[in-house]
C-alpha cells in the first residue's frame, strides 16, 4: 500500500472543507406548499372570489403578499441561517383559509344556481301565461313584441346558466323583466274592463233587455259577446243560433272615436241591409247613437280623446271570415252571414257587451297574472 504524503492528505483535507463549505451555502429547498398556494391562488379567481366573498379574498391575498415577503426575507439570509419554518407554517395558513373560502364560494354559488333556475322558471311561465292572455285579445300584437324581446333574453340567460356564467343570466333576467311588465302593462289595462264589475252589470243589464225586448214583442235579437267572440242570435227571447265572430284591431275597448278600430258596446239596431259589401254581404247598425254622441262630448270635454278626432260610423256585421281584425266591425264567415241576412230585418235589436257575466273568459284569465 502506497502511503499518502503529507502533501496529499493537505489537499485531501482543504477539498473536502471547501465541499462542506459549497454544500453548506447551498439554499435550502424552498417549501413545496408554496406551488400550491400559487395554484390555489389562480383558483379562487377563476371561480369568481372577487365577486363572491371580495372582502375575504383580499385578505386572502394579503396574507399571500405578507408570507412572500417572509419568504424573500429569509431566501436572502446567507444559507447556513435559513430557516422555512415560520415560512412553511404561513403557507399552510393561507391554503386552509383558501379551502375555507373555496367551500364558502361553492356554497354562495350553489344557491344562486338555485336562485336563478327558479327565477328562469318564473320567467318562463310567466311570459307564456302573458302570451295566452294576448291570444285572447286583438290588443295582445302590441304586448307580443315585448313578449318577443322577453323570449330572446331568456334563451340567452338558459344558455349562461347552462355554463355556469350565473352573474351574466342574472343580468339578462333583469333585462328581460322589464320587457315583461310592458308587455302587461299593455293588456292589463283592457284585461281588467272584463274583471269590472260595475262594467259587468252595464252589459248584463243591456243583454236582459235586450232578451225582455225580443221576447215581449216575439221579434229577433242579436246579442255579440266580445270577450267570448260570439254572435247569437234569439227568436222571442230564446237563443236559436250562435255563431263564431271577429272584432276590431283594438275590439276588446269600447269605439271612442274614428279611426281607434274598437268594436262600440251598446244597443243598437240593423238600420240597412247591404246585399253586395266589400266584405260580401253586410248589416249596417245605427252607430252612433244617442249614447254614443253624448259619451263622445265627454270624453273631448275631459280629453281622453284628440281635440279634432270624429265620433266615426259606419259600423256593419258583415262577411269576411270571424278569424278577421277590423277596424271596428263584427266580422263572420259568409256562409253564416247569408243566414243571419235572410232571416233578420232592418230594425232587428243588436247589443253589443264586453261580457255577459262576473266568470267570463277575460277575467278568469286575468287571475293568472
Amino acid at each position: 500500500m502506497t502511503l499518502i504524503t503529507k502533501n496529499t492528505a493537505i489537499k485531501i483535507l482543504i477539498l473536502s472543507s471547501l465541499s462542506i463549505f459549497l454544500t453548506a451555502c447551498k439554499d435550502k429547498q424552498i417549501p413545496l406548499e408554496l406551488k400550491m398556494v400559487e395554484k390555489q391562488e389562480v383558483n379562487l379567481w377563476k371561480s369568481g372570489a372577487k365577486i363572491y366573498v371580495p372582502s375575504e379574498y383580499n385578505q386572502y391575498i394579503t396574507s399571500i403578499n405578507k408570507t412572500k415577503e417572509s419568504l424573500i426575507k429569509e431566501k436572502s439570509r446567507f444559507a447556513w441561517f435559513q430557516d422555512y419554518e415560520n415560512v412553511q407554517s404561513e403557507l399552510k395558513n393561507v391554503l386552509a383559509t383558501g379551502c375555507s373560502l373555496e367551500n364558502i364560494i361553492s356554497d354562495k354559488k350553489k344557491i344562486k344556481n338555485e336562485r336563478i333556475f327558479e327565477e328562469i322558471s318564473f320567467a318562463k311561465n310567466r311570459i307564456e301565461t302573458i302570451k295566452d292572455l294576448t291570444e285572447m285579445i286583438n290588443e295582445g300584437r302590441l304586448a307580443r313584441k315585448d313578449l318577443i324581446k322577453a323570449e330572446i333574453l331568456l334563451s340567452e340567460a338558459v344558455s349562461r346558466y347552462n355554463n355556469h356564467d350565473y352573474d351574466t343570466a342574472e343580468q339578462k333576467l333583469n333585462n328581460l323583466s322589464e320587457y315583461i311588465k310592458s308587455s302587461e302593462n299593455a293588456i292589463l289595462p283592457i284585461l281588467n274592463r272584463y274583471a269590472d264589475r260595475s262594467h259587468i252589470r252595464k252589459w248584463q243589464e243591456m243583454v236582459d233587455e235586450t232578451i225582455a225586448e225580443s221576447k215581449a214583442k216575439g221579434i229577433p235579437a242579436i246579442i255579440v259577446n266580445k270577450s267570448e267572440r260570439t254572435l247569437k242570435v234569439y227568436k222571442s227571447g230564446v237563443p236559436v243560433w250562435t255563431y263564431n265572430v271577429g272584432i276590431g284591431r283594438n275590439g276588446s275597448l269600447d269605439k271612442m272615436h274614428a279611426g281607434d278600430n274598437s268594436t262600440p258596446e251598446g244597443k243598437y239596431k240593423i238600420i240597412q241591409k247591404k246585399p253586395e259589401s266589400r266584405y260580401h254581404k253586410a248589416l249596417l247598425l245605427n252607430y252612433p247613437n244617442e249614447e254614443d254622441r253624448k259619451n263622445f262630448i265627454i270624453a273631448k270635454k275631459k280629453g281622453l280623446i284628440p281635440a279634432k278626432a270624429r265620433i266615426g260610423g259606419l259600423i256593419e256585421i258583415h262577411g269576411g271570415g270571424k278569424n278577421s281584425m277590423t277596424y271596428g266591425c263584427i266580422a263572420m264567415d259568409n256562409n253564416k252571414i247569408d243566414h243571419i241576412f235572410n232571416i233578420v230585418p232592418v230594425g232587428t235589436l243588436v247589443t253589443i257587451v264586453g261580457a255577459v257575466d262576473y266568470n267570463n273568459k277575460l277575467s278568469s284569465a286575468i287571475e293568472g297574472l
